[in-house]
């Protein structure tokens, strides 16, 4: 292994400083990760970085690439360290008080944007349950500007995060956003709900490394996993206008439960079960 450079007083000095570090704990730090919090702490691109190795790196940079690189091999998620993360190919806030957006979420909203744009609907009213840091209300109000957006979440520092992302982004006059349990105490019903709620089962949670940095609340599922998706389903039926979609992203291994639970809620729907890009299931659609 490289030794540990002496001192940090220009870019190259932080490069071999990261490369020092991901070899000391490659279990958790890739040196993509620790050149991305360099290229945070110094607002400058990864290519820059490494043409640009006999600039002089400022030390109050250089003690925080080196705190944060720190925290990041002990563990915690690269987006709650620069406070952003890439969603729909867009940049969103995030706060260790909302779940990180994934990748698989993106088939989400995909499943959404295509049953509108194929419904004649002028205006169609679609509600985010859960809305997290408001990624998925987001770019449905950005992807579908004729929409009606209402985007709930219980956490109201959640919500906070949510709304500075719409301003962000400009679609904050767009989206009512509400702070509740689900849709409790809703009057209207939607043309759409989508959802993507807490589904790891409680046990398993408690060993997985993602309940140590991101928020239980959007992460616990209860004792199998199905608690809130029980709870939404029942919910829904007079909240959902006829012809309407019910879109609920679930675990891998959840799929034939949670189709179960929506025959039982919505038993002339149309239920389709797709998977994500591995092949896992990953999305529930139900066409009422």
């Amino acid at each position: 292994m490289a030794g540990k450079p002496a001192t940090i007083e220009k870019i190259g000095d932080a490069l071999e400083w990261a490369r020092w570090a991901c070899e000391a704990n490659p279990a958790t730090l890739t040196p993509e990760t620790a050149q991305a919090i360099l290229a945070h702490v110094t607002g400058k691109g990864r290519a820059w970085l490494f043409a640009h190795r006999d600039d002089p790196l400022p030390p109050d940079q250089s003690e925080r690439f080196m705190a944060l690189v720190s925290r990041a091999a002990g563990g915690e998620p690269l987006a709650y360290l620069v406070g952003e993360r890439e969603f729909w190919g867009l940049p969103f806030a995030v706060t260790p008080d909302v779940l990180i957006p994934r990748p698989e979420t993106e088939a989400l909203v995909e499943v959404v944007l295509n049953w509108t744009r194929h419904r004649a609907l002028s205006e169609p009213s679609v509600v985010d349950v859960g809305t997290g840091s408001g990624a998925i209300a987001i770019v449905l109000a950005l992807e579908l500007p004729s929409a009606r957006l209402a985007a709930i979440e219980i956490s109201p520092e959640a919500l906070q995060v949510a709304r500075a992302n719409a301003v962000r982004h400009g679609v904050a006059e767009r989206i009512t956003f509400v702070q509740g349990d689900l849709l409790a105490g809703q009057k209207e019903p939607f043309d759409v709900i989508v959802a993507n709620l807490p589904y790891i089962n409680r046990e398993e949670l408690s060993a997985l490394e993602v309940g140590r940095w991101e928020p239980r609340v959007a992460l616990d599922g209860g004792p199998d996993g199905l608690e809130l998706i029980r709870r939404l389903l029942r919910q829904a039926p007079p909240l959902i206008n006829p012809g309407g979609l019910l879109a609920l992203e679930i675990g891998y291994d959840q799929g034939k439960q949670v189709m179960e639970l929506c025959r039982q809620a919505f038993p002339a729907a149309q239920i389709t079960l797709l998977p994500d890009l591995a092949g896992l299931d990953r999305i529930v659609k139900v066409e009422i």
